[in-house]
């Protein structure tokens, strides 16, 4: 008997953003391409046979926005995931990997690597803290995606970390007052409120039980691009 996908579905609290995103729409009624920059580590680089969430996230966004809207627009997600860094790696990567391409978004997926690696969570809250103001400074939107809620991240005392971690992160948007996309409360809500087992969510290659499965990933990139397009308006 083939096994089936499970259902799962996409709560509006969990996937909605809080803030406008100008810069993106501003260029999707433009004439040039839209470049969106996705920065992070392996959970956005990709592992194995896993297609990264960026390519999927480019493929969505492209028939939301072109096909519906803009049929001659083209939008590029560039995958700028790098495995086993955190965010204070990655702020040397900034000026290379995101300012130079003068994106009119960011995604910048951080903390995971900070419970797994047993970082000082506020040194890179710290870090956290520090990309935003530098990213603040640039004609840019930016959305900060959380840890992914994977064996992994709960086990002995990496629960209490991630919850931590999760935290931090939240602050750091508010702070910042920028928009953060909560994949740690979202496939929590998949496990607890749609039975899901935590087997779905790892990649079953992976002994370390953290990187998100095929599945997971795919779901995660429909409601990442659910979000994007369901924006709230500029002056909202």
């Amino acid at each position: 008997m083939p096994d089936t996908a499970p259902e799962v579905d996409f709560p509006s609290e969990l996937v909605s953003l809080k803030y406008p995103l100008p810069h993106l729409m501003k260029a999707l009624v433009g004439e040039t391409a839209v470049r969106i920059v996705a920065m992070g580590s392996s959970s956005t680089a990709g592992r194995g046979d896993v297609v990264p969430y960026p390519h999927r996230l480019e493929m969505y966004l492209r028939a939301r926005f072109g096909e519906e809207r803009f049929p001659n627009l083209k939008i590029d997600v560039l995958n700028r995931g790098r495995g086993g860094e955190e965010a204070i790696e990655e702020l040397g990567r900034f000026d290379s990997d995101i300012f130079a391409e003068k994106p009119s978004l960011v995604i910048w997926q951080v903390g995971t690597n900070a419970v797994f690696h047993s970082y000082k969570l506020d040194e890179v809250a710290e870090s956290i803290a520090e990309g935003l103001r530098r990213l603040s400074e640039k004609r840019m939107d930016v959305l900060l995606i959380d840890p992914q809620y994977t064996p992994a991240m709960l086990f002995d005392d990496k629960a209490d970390a991630s919850e931590r971690m999760v935290s931090l992160i939240s602050a750091a948007a508010d702070e910042a007052n920028v928009n953060l996309f909560r994949r740690w409360a979202l496939i929590r809500h998949w496990h607890v409120h749609n039975n899901v087992s935590l087997d779905r969510f790892f990649d079953p290659t992976d002994p370390d039980k953290l990187h998100q499965s095929d599945w997971s990933t795919l779901q995660f990139a429909k409601a990442l691009c659910g979000a994007i397009t369901r924006s709230p308006p500029a002056g909202a």
